[in-house]
């Protein structure tokens, strides 16, 4: 009995490579962690969710139009009391024009734009104001609206 303990107090062999495999165990086990993670559909991280507007007529041309606009978030999902704003770009509006999304996620807005001296055609730019209640933000430039001289 004591032979083998003694045996195996002598040993001085080591397990090759111990320190490479825990390392890559570590690894595995984290990227799996975050892959299961972010399966479930109730976890939600720290990030924000970036808004878009989706114009009913990307191309108009200038005079008075009425124009639906829907906030959306990237899976298309309406976004309620989000505030819409369109301001001049290249073509011409008077003043800036807002409107509140409501519980379908879409305002409607009525606009009066103009092509300046010598240009056939104009952008009108849209701003989003994300609702304060969620974690929203529109970081990123939305669609433009084209004013075509016909």
């Amino acid at each position: 009995m004591f032979e083998n303990i003694r045996r195996f107090v002598d040993d001085d062999r080591a397990i090759e490579g111990l320190p490479i495999r825990l390392v890559i165990a570590l690894v595995v086990g984290v990227a799996t962690l975050s892959v299961m993670l972010n399966m479930l559909s109730g976890v939600q991280g720290l990030g924000v969710t970036e808004l878009d507007v989706q114009p009913s007529e990307e191309v108009i041309s200038p005079g008075e139009q009425t124009i639906k606009l829907t906030v959306v978030e990237p899976d298309g999902a309406p976004v309620e009391a989000a505030t819409v704003i369109i301001k001049a770009g290249s073509a011409r509006i008077d003043g800036v024009v807002t409107a509140r999304t409501g519980s379908d996620g879409s305002a409607t807005v009525n606009i009066n734009p103009r092509i300046r001296a010598n240009q056939q055609t104009g952008t009108l730019r849209i701003d989003i104001k994300p609702p304060a209640s969620g974690s929203y933000a529109d970081r990123r430039a939305n669609t433009d609206i084209l004013i075509i001289d016909t």
